[in-house]
């Protein structure tokens, strides 16, 4: 469905990749630079043989669907684009 064919009470999906951008510290799930997950619609899915740690995950979750959808400019969720796992040895 194209932008031009959206009713006023209907929004596109963005689909997103989580990417691992940095490790600084040890990371405790054996995490690498590059891991990632893949979000669309309403799914979470990996690519296959990986697994993606629990922890980073749910600190990204509540964030997912607002940026999967068109925002307003001056809104936060437009500029700020990562997120920090919640694992103090990890971070």
């Amino acid at each position: 469905m194209s932008d031009d064919s959206l009713r006023a009470d209907q929004f596109q999906l963005y689909d997103l990749t989580v990417i691992v951008e940095a490790i600084e510290g040890n990371c405790t799930c054996a995490m690498q630079v590059g891991d990632c997950f893949f979000m669309k619609g309403g799914k979470v899915s990996l690519p296959a043989g990986q697994d993606f740690c629990l922890y980073a995950l749910q600190a990204a979750i509540p964030l997912l669907p607002a940026k999967q959808r068109l925002n307003h400019p001056a809104d936060w969720m437009e500029t700020d684009a990562r997120i920090v796992c919640p694992d103090p040895a990890c971070r």
